[in-house]
């Protein structure tokens, strides 16, 4: 057995001890809804870290795509509005929606006018006039259409199929908008995709936001039904129990595939060309169409782990998706678990998400016990604004431990290994 291999024993068994401490600190049901949010980041992580540690893809709008996820979640699995299909609103939005199906499909037959010959600067130009017009189009049939359904019904409503139809919805969605920002900016440099990524995230928070007609906006969607029996049904301790048995066996399902396709040649190929680029066009591999896979199989990953923590928590809140809680806190996952590695994935998932929440708890016990300190020694009065204080707290003790790990582990604590075949030198 090797030093890694060691080490990840380690880190786990240091996990388990560290959740058995919580569960006698906090109680039972806290440390099943950690268990259950953590999971949930770990798929998300999963998601991220196979974009950038198998394809070096720089993405930062990963709240997008959780979004997106919790989105389709809703519209899947949330009970039907009988209010908005008996009423004559919903033809009328279905009519807006063929208009925005054919307006689609005459944008896209217009930009592959360059295959019968036409210069593809023109096509791109035609391109983006017919996108314009399009756009123009469907909301103008929209913005009536969509005052009624405000004014009468509230909001569409869901279809009332099983959560987990949703999720798998949630996948679908955010691997078909990657799809396009793929194509256009993955050709591009690097940086591009950053940009391109963090815009469409912010996009899709602001379309949620506003649509009240579609997702009622800032007054939320709630309660979302779930895959497992809910507290209500079986009591908060076995609900959660249950919910975490399934997203705990997600996790094993998806690491397994991701380490088979890691070792796979498929693998090996994603990270030749992650590593040069130019040579691996130079042996014949389509770079482009290959980055495209990898960044649309991970966009599935984060959307079906979106709407399973969205699911989780029963509410679905566009203005609640913030990038702290749904970027910056994944990325500080991959990089402290180990870019490159699933299971460092995993681990860094866990790790930072239990950080992240008892950060909270124990510095509000820290700030009581000094008011008391010096309430006894000194006379001081504290600030009344403690419990703000310790919430703030979060993102200076995640930031410190990403310092530290950074400095003594910078590829993370469990850093990325080549299978046993491509390691060179001796083993």
């Amino acid at each position: 057995m090797n030093r890694l291999a060691v080490r990840e024993l380690a880190l786990l068994a240091g996990l388990v001890v560290m959740v058995g401490l919580i569960q006698a600190w906090l109680g039972t049901a806290y440390t099943l809804r950690m268990l259950v949010e953590a999971s949930c980041y770990a798929i998300l992580a999963l998601g991220l870290g196979i974009q950038w540690g198998y394809g070096g893809l720089f993405n930062v709008g990963v709240v997008g795509f959780v979004a997106l996820g919790g989105f389709a979640s809703v519209l899947l699995s949330y009970p039907v509005n009988e209010d908005f299909l008996n009423s004559g609103s919903a033809a009328e939005l279905a009519r807006v929606g063929l208009y925005a199906v054919l307006g689609i499909a005459v944008v896209f037959a217009i930009s592959r006018l360059h295959r019968l010959g036409v210069p593809r600067g023109l096509c791109t130009a035609a391109t983006i006039a017919a996108a314009a017009a399009v756009y123009l189009v469907v909301t103008t049939a929209l913005d009536p259409v969509a005052g009624e359904i405000e004014a009468n019904a509230g909001f569409v409503g869901g279809l009332g199929l099983p959560a987990w139809t949703g999720w798998l919805a949630g996948g679908a969605l955010a691997g078909l908008v990657a799809w396009p920002i793929g194509r256009i900016c993955l050709g591009l440099r690097s940086d591009y995709l950053a940009i391109a990524t963090l815009g469409i995230a912010e996009i899709i928070k602001a379309f949620l936001k506003n649509a009240d007609w579609l997702t009622r906006g800032t007054l939320t969607v709630s309660p979302l039904p779930w895959p497992v029996p809910t507290p209500d049904e079986v009591g908060f301790v076995w609900a959660r129990a249950g919910y975490l048995c399934l997203t705990a066996a997600m996790v094993v399902a998806i690491y397994v595939l991701l380490e088979r396709a890691y070792r796979a040649p498929w693998g090996r190929m994603m990270r030749a060309i992650r590593d040069n680029e130019v040579s691996a066009a130079a042996m014949g591999k389509d770079v482009n169409r290959r980055r495209l896979e990898i960044f649309v199989l991970g966009s599935i990953l984060i959307g079906i782990g979106g709407a399973a923590l969205v699911s989780f928590v029963r509410i679905f809140d566009p203005a609640g998706f913030l990038p702290l809680n749904y970027t910056f806190l994944v990325w500080v996952m991959v990089i402290l678990g180990g870019s490159g590695n699933n299971l460092g994935a995993i681990v860094g998932a866990l790790l930072v998400y239990i950080i992240w929440t008892l950060s909270e708890p124990a510095a509000l016990l820290l700030f009581d016990a000094l008011r008391d300190l010096g309430d006894a020694w000194f006379g001081w009065d504290a600030p009344s604004d403690l419990q703000s204080r310790a919430l703030q707290m979060r993102v200076f003790v995640i930031g410190l431990t990403i310092t530290l790990v950074l400095r003594f582990a910078p590829r993370g604590v469990l850093p990325e290994r080549a299978p046993r075949h491509e390691q060179v030198g001796p083993r």
